[in-house]
């Protein structure tokens, strides 16, 4: 009931051509969590994300296959035609890439550079956040009092209000403090525990602030953070810097495993904030209790995390998921992990003696890439602002590329759909029952999945005692 692999049903029954669509991950998936979210983020960026993963999936995937410019392998000699295009442990990534591999860098490059075009069309506004931020320190340090002369104070179109009273926002030295300690915190860990350069870690930490700028953007908008882009982004960057220290092929992936996971880590945080302000800000609650309470929360997650990894991978009394640890096993697993088969490929390439990307690859994703930069800076210079919806969003199209699997831009334009179908016919429910219907599928997701890891580490899942019947290969798909 929750996966309908309908093309595999028609391969069964007959129809052998249309496996292809299942060796696409051309799949539904009845996940409430992203019919949620397409309630929330609108049919416009909805459709970008199918959009871009028609292109991908559906277009370009298919034609590296029927060009001989990628390769799939295939599952089991039972089924013939059902090939797996996800592998990302190849022997030859650039002669024989699988089309994930093979698409994976026009993705990143995508959304790199729609993200930084989109905050380039927008510098004004950043530029104003950061300017407000620091007028404290400079009120700080000036000798004599801030000008009231009009000539030197923005304009009330340029200042950013804030409705939360003084006493409830987060007072500057604390922020500030916090920065600063976590900065010298990592550096000492980075240093002590990894070997790596305290200058490269600063370095780590100064681009994380750009990639943030990415994280927010995208899930400003499309309410998917592309994590893996921008750690594999921050990844090339070090590769190069590691490759100039002269280091060992071991040393070089740690490393630049680890220092792409601290640009990741900040860009995914400065994301997971921006909607949590925002939630508790449209819930009048206050900035400075929430960032008590996270301080706290952080303090249980980091080693519960830890925690409940080793507890599904391993197991102190029964191995929940030793698939997680097995990428052969990715497309099988209750936890795919998906980012982790990336991570370890781009960590590969840039340890080798060449960058190990195919060039047709490396062509497409660098016009791909101009396309989206043109496209953006005409939107916000040519296009008036009620008309810009229609405008492809290059972030959405992006995180498709990267994203393998179809079954989340489906949901999520199911989603769309449907709200747009409840407010032209009942605008009153929709206007009151919106966020609370959205909300309650995203978070019962969630609360559903820890309940079905408890039975699975308690044996008595689906997995166990479930049907596998409109499975692929007759192996449990929950």
């Amino acid at each position: 009931m929750w996966d309908w692999h309908w093309s595999w049903w028609l391969y069964r029954a007959g129809w052998t051509w249309i496996v292809r669509a299942e060796n696409f991950a051309w799949v539904i998936e009845w996940t409430p969590a992203f019919l949620g979210v397409g309630f929330l983020v609108g049919v416009s960026n909805s459709a970008s994300f199918l959009g871009g993963s028609v292109l991908a999936w559906m277009i370009v995937g298919p034609a590296l296959i029927a060009t001989g410019k990628a390769f799939g392998e295939a599952y089991n000699p039972q089924y013939p035609g059902y090939i797996n295009m996800m592998g990302m442990v190849l022997t030859d990534p650039v002669n024989e890439p699988s089309p994930r591999y093979w698409l994976i860098w026009p993705g990143t490059f995508i959304l790199i550079c729609a993200s930084f075009a989109e905050v380039f069309c927008n510098f004004s506004g950043v530029f104003q956040a950061i300017r407000q931020v620091s007028q404290p320190f400079i009120a700080r340090f000036r000798k004599s009092p801030p000008s009231t002369t009009n000539d030197l104070k923005p304009s009330s179109d340029e200042q950013i209000y804030d409705p939360v009273p003084p006493h409830e926002q987060v007072p500057t030295w604390m922020w500030v403090g916090g920065m600063l300690a976590a900065t010298v915190m990592t550096m000492i860990v980075m240093s002590t525990q990894f070997s790596q350069n305290a200058g490269v870690t600063l370095l780590a930490i100064i681009i994380a602030f750009f990639f943030s700028l990415i994280g927010a953007e995208c899930s400003g908008r499309i309410s998917v953070t592309p994590v893996t882009s921008i750690g594999n982004a921050s990844q090339l960057i070090f590769g190069g810097i590691s490759k100039g220290r002269h280091l060992g092929v071991a040393d070089n992936q740690r490393l630049n495993l680890l220092t792409g996971m601290i640009t990741l880590g900040a860009a995914e945080q400065c994301a997971d904030m921006l909607g949590d302000l925002k939630t508790t800000h449209l819930l009048g609650a206050s900035p400075r209790i929430q960032l008590y309470a996270q301080c706290f929360g952080a303090l249980v997650s980091i080693f519960m995390s830890a925690g409940v990894y080793v507890l599904f991978s391993t197991g102190c009394v029964t191995q929940a998921y030793p698939c997680i640890n097995n990428l052969e096993q990715s497309a099988t697993c209750s936890f795919p992990a998906p980012d982790v088969a990336s991570w370890r490929a781009v960590a590969v390439a840039v340890s080798s003696p060449a960058l190990p990307i195919p060039p047709s690859s490396g062509y497409t994703a660098i016009g791909l890439g101009i396309l989206a930069i043109l496209t953006t800076i005409a939107k916000y210079r040519f296009v008036s602002p009620h008309n810009r919806y229609l405008i492809p969003n290059w972030n959405a199209i992006g995180i498709a590329f990267i994203l393998n699997t179809c079954t989340y831009p489906i949901a999520m334009f199911i989603g769309s759909v449907a709200g747009v179908i409840w407010k032209k016919h009942g605008g009153a429910s929709y206007a009151m029952y919106l966020f609370p219907v959205a909300a309650g599928m995203i978070a019962g997701e969630g609360l559903g999945g820890i309940v079905n890891a408890v039975l699975q580490i308690a044996g008595v899942s689906g997995s166990v005692h479930g049907t596998a019947v409109g499975c692929p290969m007759t192996v449990y798909c929950g």
